[in-house]
């Protein structure tokens, strides 16, 4: 693990997640939104999950286009992604991880969404789904097929003085052993 990231969140941060994101179905489908409730795109919907983890949000949202992954050509969500999560093997993903998708081949990533369970023949999906609504839906052949990255939630640090910022994690490293006061820097 590179030193400024934050440590990966375990089966706590997984299961917070999995609660939050089922708290936003139903909500209607808004591009460029996350307002649980009222309205969300699949980013929404993930930056809603973020902020019932963590608080605020690690940085500003750029204005967005519906067509704009197919316009510039940047990978700008894979790249945001690893900026602020932790990317784990896609085999590895597990109910409540963050998946990116890649719509078809040589375009950049554009959809995102939360395993929602992982039991069973097929994985569901927690996502915004396009002029519906935040859906749960069975992860069938065309799905996995187009998962382009997988990342697993930043560590909260709840045991620690109940932080919950992995920003402080990124600049200042996990906390030291029990004990230890540094961890107040």
């Amino acid at each position: 693990m590179r030193a400024d990231r934050p440590p990966r969140g375990g089966e706590g941060e997984r299961q917070q997640a999995l609660v939050e994101a089922r708290a936003w179905i139903g909500t209607p489908y808004r591009h460029r939104t996350s307002v649980k409730g009222e309205g969300c795109d699949c980013l929404g919907l993930v930056r809603g999950v973020w902020r019932g983890l963590y608080g605020a949000e690690p940085e500003g949202l750029p204005p967005y286009s519906p067509d704009w992954a197919e316009r510039g050509g940047d990978e700008t969500l894979l790249t945001a992604a690893r900026r602020w999560m932790v990317q784990i093997p896609v085999r590895e993903a597990r109910a409540g991880d963050v998946l990116l998708f890649r719509m078809s081949a040589g375009v950049p990533v554009k959809h995102c969404g939360i395993i929602g369970s992982d039991e069973g023949p097929e994985r569901t999906l927690i996502h915004a789904y396009w002029g519906r609504a935040v859906i749960e839906s069975w992860m069938g052949g065309w799905w996995m097929r187009r998962v382009a990255a997988a990342f697993a939630w930043p560590e909260t640090g709840e045991g620690a003085e109940g932080r919950r910022d992995p920003l402080h994690h990124a600049l200042h490293g996990p906390p030291p052993p029990e004990g230890e006061d540094s961890w107040r820097r």
